[in-house]
Protein backbone atom coordinates (compact mmCIF):
# COMPACT_ATOMS: atom_id res chain seq x y z
CA UNK A 1 0.00 0.00 0.00
CA UNK A 2 1.26 3.35 -0.71
CA UNK A 3 2.43 5.58 1.96
CA UNK A 4 0.55 8.63 1.38
CA UNK A 5 -2.64 6.45 1.91
CA UNK A 6 -1.53 4.92 4.92
CA UNK A 7 -0.82 7.74 6.27
CA UNK A 8 -4.72 8.86 5.45
CA UNK A 9 -6.12 5.49 7.01
CA UNK A 10 -4.02 5.43 9.97
CA UNK A 11 -3.30 7.97 12.65
CA UNK A 12 -0.73 7.91 14.35
CA UNK A 13 1.43 5.82 11.75
CA UNK A 14 4.16 4.22 13.26
CA UNK A 15 7.41 3.49 11.18
CA UNK A 16 10.78 2.03 11.57
CA UNK A 17 14.13 2.31 9.51
CA UNK A 18 16.84 -0.38 9.05
CA UNK A 19 20.21 -0.39 7.53
CA UNK A 20 21.69 -3.35 5.17
CA UNK A 21 24.47 -4.69 7.77
CA UNK A 22 27.57 -5.85 6.02
CA UNK A 23 27.96 -9.27 7.34
CA UNK A 24 25.32 -12.69 7.58
CA UNK A 25 24.87 -12.43 11.29
CA UNK A 26 23.97 -8.88 10.86
CA UNK A 27 21.17 -9.73 8.37
CA UNK A 28 20.11 -12.01 10.84
CA UNK A 29 19.81 -9.75 13.70
CA UNK A 30 18.00 -7.34 11.46
CA UNK A 31 15.09 -9.85 10.48
CA UNK A 32 14.68 -10.92 13.89
CA UNK A 33 14.51 -7.29 14.67
CA UNK A 34 11.75 -6.44 11.74
CA UNK A 35 9.91 -9.45 12.94
CA UNK A 36 10.02 -8.53 16.28
CA UNK A 37 8.50 -5.23 15.56
CA UNK A 38 5.92 -6.43 13.15
CA UNK A 39 4.27 -7.41 16.62
CA UNK A 40 3.56 -4.00 16.71
CA UNK A 41 1.81 -3.28 13.43
CA UNK A 42 4.16 -0.57 11.64
CA UNK A 43 2.35 1.05 9.38
CA UNK A 44 5.67 0.98 6.86
CA UNK A 45 9.24 0.18 7.28
CA UNK A 46 12.19 1.45 4.99
CA UNK A 47 15.65 0.81 4.24
CA UNK A 48 18.54 2.92 3.51
CA UNK A 49 21.02 2.91 0.77
CA UNK A 50 24.67 3.23 1.35
CA UNK A 51 26.99 5.96 0.25
CA UNK A 52 28.05 5.80 -3.42
CA UNK A 53 25.31 3.01 -3.32
CA UNK A 54 27.27 0.67 -1.54
CA UNK A 55 24.51 -1.52 -0.24
CA UNK A 56 22.46 -1.07 -3.16
CA UNK A 57 22.10 -4.36 -3.96
CA UNK A 58 21.28 -5.33 -0.09
CA UNK A 59 19.03 -2.59 0.22
CA UNK A 60 16.97 -3.81 -2.72
CA UNK A 61 16.93 -7.69 -1.56
CA UNK A 62 15.65 -6.70 2.32
CA UNK A 63 13.07 -4.30 0.95
CA UNK A 64 11.87 -7.51 -1.29
CA UNK A 65 12.26 -9.71 1.61
CA UNK A 66 10.54 -7.62 4.13
CA UNK A 67 7.13 -7.18 2.28
CA UNK A 68 7.36 -10.54 0.73
CA UNK A 69 8.26 -12.59 3.57
CA UNK A 70 7.14 -10.79 6.64
CA UNK A 71 4.33 -8.89 5.27
CA UNK A 72 5.55 -5.60 6.18
CA UNK A 73 4.70 -2.74 3.85
CA UNK A 74 8.49 -1.42 2.55
CA UNK A 75 10.17 1.33 1.40
CA UNK A 76 13.04 1.75 -0.74
CA UNK A 77 15.89 4.59 -0.13
CA UNK A 78 17.15 5.52 -3.49
CA UNK A 79 20.10 7.81 -4.12
CA UNK A 80 21.45 9.67 -7.13
CA UNK A 81 24.85 8.45 -6.36
CA UNK A 82 26.90 6.42 -8.29
CA UNK A 83 23.96 5.61 -10.54
CA UNK A 84 23.03 6.46 -13.81
CA UNK A 85 19.94 7.33 -15.71
CA UNK A 86 19.36 3.44 -16.48
CA UNK A 87 20.22 1.82 -13.66
CA UNK A 88 17.88 4.06 -11.53
CA UNK A 89 15.36 3.13 -13.77
CA UNK A 90 16.54 -0.79 -13.59
CA UNK A 91 16.10 -0.84 -10.15
CA UNK A 92 11.99 1.07 -10.09
CA UNK A 93 11.70 -1.89 -12.15
CA UNK A 94 13.13 -4.45 -9.82
CA UNK A 95 11.43 -3.03 -6.15
CA UNK A 96 8.12 -2.83 -8.53
CA UNK A 97 8.48 -6.13 -9.49
CA UNK A 98 8.32 -7.48 -6.02
CA UNK A 99 5.37 -5.31 -5.35
CA UNK A 100 6.79 -2.67 -3.33
CA UNK A 101 4.87 0.33 -4.13
CA UNK A 102 7.41 3.57 -1.75
CA UNK A 103 10.46 5.01 -2.59
CA UNK A 104 12.29 7.39 -0.24
CA UNK A 105 13.88 9.83 -3.38
CA UNK A 106 17.38 11.17 -2.13
CA UNK A 107 20.48 13.04 -3.79
CA UNK A 108 22.96 11.14 -1.45
CA UNK A 109 26.09 12.17 0.17
CA UNK A 110 29.40 12.77 -1.10
CA UNK A 111 31.84 9.33 -0.49
CA UNK A 112 33.50 9.27 2.52
CA UNK A 113 36.86 11.95 2.66
CA UNK A 114 35.07 14.22 0.11
CA UNK A 115 33.26 17.50 0.70
CA UNK A 116 31.94 18.56 -2.94
CA UNK A 117 29.04 16.32 -4.11
CA UNK A 118 29.36 15.65 -7.65
CA UNK A 119 26.30 13.78 -10.18
CA UNK A 120 27.85 10.51 -11.61
CA UNK A 121 28.02 10.99 -15.13
CA UNK A 122 24.84 10.25 -17.37
CA UNK A 123 22.89 10.51 -13.66
CA UNK A 124 21.22 13.23 -12.02
CA UNK A 125 22.22 15.69 -10.23
CA UNK A 126 19.13 16.59 -7.74
CA UNK A 127 16.80 14.61 -5.18
CA UNK A 128 14.13 16.81 -7.20
CA UNK A 129 15.36 15.41 -10.34
CA UNK A 130 14.92 11.55 -9.22
CA UNK A 131 11.52 12.08 -7.90
CA UNK A 132 10.23 13.37 -11.30
CA UNK A 133 11.82 10.35 -13.01
CA UNK A 134 9.88 8.68 -10.64
CA UNK A 135 6.69 10.53 -10.66
CA UNK A 136 6.64 10.62 -14.62
CA UNK A 137 7.53 7.15 -15.15
CA UNK A 138 5.91 5.05 -12.44
CA UNK A 139 2.87 4.11 -9.23
CA UNK A 140 5.54 4.58 -6.64
CA UNK A 141 4.57 7.13 -3.50
CA UNK A 142 7.57 9.23 -3.34
CA UNK A 143 8.87 10.81 -0.19
CA UNK A 144 11.51 13.01 0.74
CA UNK A 145 13.77 13.58 3.42
CA UNK A 146 13.40 17.12 4.93
CA UNK A 147 15.73 19.23 7.88
CA UNK A 148 14.15 20.70 10.95
CA UNK A 149 17.85 22.02 11.63
CA UNK A 150 18.71 22.87 8.06
CA UNK A 151 20.54 20.65 5.31
CA UNK A 152 24.28 21.52 6.04
CA UNK A 153 24.47 22.57 2.47
CA UNK A 154 21.96 25.20 2.62
CA UNK A 155 22.35 28.86 2.98
CA UNK A 156 19.70 29.24 5.75
CA UNK A 157 16.11 27.92 6.46
CA UNK A 158 14.56 30.11 3.41
CA UNK A 159 16.33 28.43 0.80
CA UNK A 160 16.39 25.22 2.18
CA UNK A 161 12.32 25.50 2.40
CA UNK A 162 12.38 26.78 -1.25
CA UNK A 163 14.13 23.48 -1.93
CA UNK A 164 11.88 21.66 -0.17
CA UNK A 165 9.19 22.98 -2.27
CA UNK A 166 10.62 21.97 -5.22
CA UNK A 167 10.72 18.31 -3.88
CA UNK A 168 7.13 18.56 -3.28
CA UNK A 169 6.36 20.14 -6.54
CA UNK A 170 8.73 17.20 -8.37
CA UNK A 171 6.31 14.52 -6.63
CA UNK A 172 7.25 13.65 -2.83
CA UNK A 173 3.62 13.01 -1.36
CA UNK A 174 5.16 13.16 2.47
CA UNK A 175 8.19 14.09 3.65
CA UNK A 176 10.63 12.72 6.95
CA UNK A 177 12.84 14.66 9.22
CA UNK A 178 16.56 14.35 9.60
CA UNK A 179 16.58 13.20 13.87
CA UNK A 180 16.27 16.43 16.68
CA UNK A 181 16.04 16.31 19.90
CA UNK A 182 13.98 19.62 20.57
CA UNK A 183 10.67 19.42 19.31
CA UNK A 184 10.01 23.46 19.39
CA UNK A 185 12.32 22.69 15.86
CA UNK A 186 10.04 20.27 14.43
CA UNK A 187 7.00 22.85 15.25
CA UNK A 188 8.72 25.77 14.06
CA UNK A 189 10.20 23.73 11.09
CA UNK A 190 6.00 22.41 10.20
CA UNK A 191 5.05 26.21 10.71
CA UNK A 192 7.87 27.62 8.03
CA UNK A 193 7.01 24.46 5.77
CA UNK A 194 3.30 25.57 5.88
CA UNK A 195 3.93 29.36 5.41
CA UNK A 196 5.91 27.94 1.84
CA UNK A 197 2.81 26.23 0.81
CA UNK A 198 4.64 23.24 2.18
CA UNK A 199 1.16 21.08 2.42
CA UNK A 200 2.22 17.24 2.38
CA UNK A 201 2.54 14.86 6.12
CA UNK A 202 5.81 15.71 7.43
CA UNK A 203 6.58 12.79 10.12
CA UNK A 204 9.27 13.57 12.61
CA UNK A 205 12.32 10.97 12.68
CA UNK A 206 13.05 10.10 16.11
CA UNK A 207 16.38 7.99 17.10
CA UNK A 208 16.10 6.81 20.54
CA UNK A 209 19.44 7.45 22.06
CA UNK A 210 21.08 4.06 23.43
CA UNK A 211 24.62 4.84 23.11
CA UNK A 212 26.73 8.37 24.33
CA UNK A 213 29.47 8.16 21.86
CA UNK A 214 27.63 6.99 19.07
CA UNK A 215 25.19 9.41 19.09
CA UNK A 216 27.65 12.12 19.25
CA UNK A 217 29.06 10.77 16.56
CA UNK A 218 25.52 10.68 14.72
CA UNK A 219 25.15 14.24 15.71
CA UNK A 220 28.05 15.68 14.65
CA UNK A 221 28.34 13.64 11.26
CA UNK A 222 24.93 15.10 10.17
CA UNK A 223 24.68 18.58 11.95
CA UNK A 224 21.50 17.76 14.65
CA UNK A 225 22.30 19.19 17.71
CA UNK A 226 21.75 17.92 21.39
CA UNK A 227 19.92 20.34 23.95
CA UNK A 228 22.44 21.35 26.48
CA UNK A 229 20.18 19.48 29.61
CA UNK A 230 20.14 16.80 27.76
CA UNK A 231 23.77 16.73 26.83
CA UNK A 232 24.49 17.55 30.38
CA UNK A 233 22.34 14.67 31.72
CA UNK A 234 23.51 12.10 29.16
CA UNK A 235 27.29 13.11 29.95
CA UNK A 236 27.46 12.82 33.23
CA UNK A 237 26.08 9.13 32.80
CA UNK A 238 28.35 7.76 29.87
CA UNK A 239 30.32 5.45 32.31
CA UNK A 240 26.83 3.46 32.46
CA UNK A 241 25.76 2.24 29.01
CA UNK A 242 22.54 0.76 30.94
CA UNK A 243 21.88 4.45 32.15
CA UNK A 244 22.94 6.48 29.23
CA UNK A 245 19.99 3.67 27.45
CA UNK A 246 17.64 4.19 30.33
CA UNK A 247 17.57 7.87 30.25
CA UNK A 248 17.60 8.12 26.27
CA UNK A 249 14.12 5.45 26.00
CA UNK A 250 12.48 7.74 28.88
CA UNK A 251 13.55 11.02 26.48
CA UNK A 252 12.49 9.48 23.52
CA UNK A 253 9.12 8.21 24.98
CA UNK A 254 8.55 12.17 26.17
CA UNK A 255 9.37 13.65 22.97
CA UNK A 256 7.49 10.85 20.95
CA UNK A 257 4.21 11.89 23.24
CA UNK A 258 4.81 15.81 23.26
CA UNK A 259 4.53 15.47 19.62
CA UNK A 260 1.81 13.35 19.00
CA UNK A 261 -0.20 15.08 21.44
CA UNK A 262 0.80 18.67 19.22
CA UNK A 263 -0.51 17.07 16.17
CA UNK A 264 2.22 15.78 14.67
CA UNK A 265 1.23 12.16 11.74
CA UNK A 266 3.25 9.88 13.54
CA UNK A 267 6.96 8.97 14.71
CA UNK A 268 9.68 7.23 12.28
CA UNK A 269 11.82 5.88 14.52
CA UNK A 270 15.88 5.17 13.72
CA UNK A 271 16.24 1.94 15.19
CA UNK A 272 19.91 1.33 14.51
CA UNK A 273 18.60 -2.26 13.53
CA UNK A 274 17.52 -2.72 17.37
CA UNK A 275 14.19 -3.53 18.48
CA UNK A 276 13.71 -3.59 22.41
CA UNK A 277 14.53 0.27 23.02
CA UNK A 278 11.92 1.49 20.54
CA UNK A 279 8.89 -1.54 21.04
CA UNK A 280 9.79 0.07 24.92
CA UNK A 281 8.62 3.27 23.43
CA UNK A 282 6.16 2.43 21.24
CA UNK A 283 4.49 -0.07 23.91
CA UNK A 284 4.57 2.86 26.43
CA UNK A 285 2.64 5.57 23.81
CA UNK A 286 0.33 3.04 23.15
CA UNK A 287 -0.75 2.81 26.75
CA UNK A 288 -0.56 6.36 27.09
CA UNK A 289 -2.22 7.33 23.86
CA UNK A 290 -1.08 10.97 24.32
CA UNK A 291 -2.52 11.80 20.73
CA UNK A 292 -6.52 11.51 22.20
CA UNK A 293 -7.76 14.55 22.85
CA UNK A 294 -6.04 16.49 20.02
CA UNK A 295 -6.52 17.36 16.44
CA UNK A 296 -5.71 14.75 14.28
CA UNK A 297 -4.50 16.30 11.04
CA UNK A 298 -6.46 16.80 7.98
CA UNK A 299 -5.42 14.38 5.44
CA UNK A 300 -3.59 15.64 2.76
CA UNK A 301 -3.24 14.38 -0.85
CA UNK A 302 -5.48 11.94 -0.20
CA UNK A 303 -6.14 11.70 -4.16
CA UNK A 304 -2.85 12.45 -5.60
CA UNK A 305 -1.28 9.65 -7.89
Amino acid sequence: MRIDRILDDRYPCFSFEFFPPKTDEGMENLFNAVAELKHDEPGFVSVTYGAMGSTRDRTIEITKRIKRDLGVEAMSHLSCVGTTREELRAILDEIGEAGIENVLALRGDPPQGETEWKPTPGGLKYSTELAELITQNYEYAVGAACFPEVHPEAADMESDLRFLKKKVGAGARFLITQLFYDNELYFNFVDKAREFGIDVPIIPGIMPITNYQQIKRITGMCGATIPAELERELSARQENPAAVQDLGVAYATLQSADLLARGAPGIHFYTLNRSPATRAILSALRAWRPWEGGERPKPVLAAAG
